[in-house]
């Protein structure tokens, strides 16, 4: 499958031999539209989904595959540069197995497989320069619900066409790696840091130190709109609020008292009230979990977590990659 620019040229890329299980176009996120009902969609763990950008060299922001589950294969028509980070799955090119978090050069015609995540759920296969995938709403990010962005709204299929720009190594080009001590580990269980809501009133002193100090289990349910949470259930004084905006990682609590922490693909409004929202950072790794896993939250100021946000944003920036 090929397609053409406005100019009659051809445009190459990846062809998708097999689309795994949930493949899908994310870049950045969709902003500046929740009016119309549009969320924002964007990379489940945005840690990961920088790491693959800055290991292409690309602007931070730009198109690339978020891989859930894993069981992908792609086919390269031209030459170009990739990276793969995320959760772990075995990363091979050409039936050769090659390391993730770090970059590779690509030759036309070669296999790029991910095979079935060992630790983690989420992964990201970033290209030189991103894939050129047309904006819907100024972004091409994949919120399959709603039908926009990606490929016609939708995950991956098999016989899509990836196009991107050819990139060809030269003799002064090298490969990228993250130093091994800033690689994440994807384990089983995560402490969400959680900003209390100004709906917390509703939720007696009693029902907040329960939540604090209950585990809950990642339900089979969750997706990219949201993880379902069971555990011991927290009651509230009101059944119900007047539907208002919802941010990503606000944390409801429905009439069964079982918490939902809101991700990507969340609604724009709702009306169950709120007892707190999962800083980002933290978000991220929630995304990376899997069913039975475990979290547990832990509450912290509006200020702990500005902090927390800027720290890491500085400390990501002044990672030096290696030169391999």
């Amino acid at each position: 499958m090929m397609n053409k620019r406005k100019d009659n040229q051809i445009m190459l890329g990846f062809l998708v031999k097999k689309p795994g299980v949930l493949s899908l176009i994310q870049d950045s996120g969709r902003f500046g539209h929740a009016q119309m009902g549009l969320t924002q969609g964007g990379p489940a763990d945005k840690e990961a989904f920088y790491w693959a950008n800055r290991l292409c060299n690309n602007d931070v922001d730009v198109a690339m595959v978020e891989v859930s589950v894993g069981g992908i294969e792609l086919l390269a028509q031209l030459d170009t540069v990739i990276a793969v980070t995320g959760a772990k799955m075995q990363l091979s090119i050409n039936a050769k197995e090659v390391p993730m978090w770090r970059s590779h050069q690509i030759k036309a015609g070669d296999l790029i497989t991910l095979d079935y995540a060992q630790s983690g759920l989420r992964s990201y296969l970033a290209v030189k320069g991103g894939f050129k995938i047309k904006e819907s709403f100024g972004s091409v990010s994949t919120v399959c619900r709603e039908g926009v962005g990606g490929l016609k709204g939708s995950q991956l299929l098999k016989h899509d066409l990836l196009p991107c720009d050819e990139y060809k190594f030269s003799e002064t080009d090298y490969s990228l790696m993250l130093p091994a001590d800033q690689v994440p580990h994807y384990g089983q269980s995560a402490r969400l840091r959680t900003i209390p809501s100004y709906q917390q009133q509703h939720f007696n002193s009693f029902e907040q130190r329960l939540f604090y100090s209950s585990e809950y289990s990642v339900s089979s349910d969750s997706d990219r709109m949201g993880y379902r949470l069971k555990g011991q259930a927290i009651n509230c004084e009101v059944s119900g609020i007047l539907s208002e905006g919802i941010c990503h990682g606000a944390i409801q609590i429905p009439a069964d008292g079982q918490p939902i922490v809101l991700l990507n693909d969340r609604q724009t409004i709702g009306g169950y009230p709120k007892i707190g929202s999962v800083i980002s950072i933290d978000t991220n790794k929630l995304a990376q979990l899997r069913p039975s896993d475990k979290v547990h939250f832990e509450p912290i100021s509006m200020e702990k977590a500005n902090n927390i946000f800027h720290l890491s944003r500085h400390k990501s920036r002044a990672v030096t990659l290696i030169k391999c």
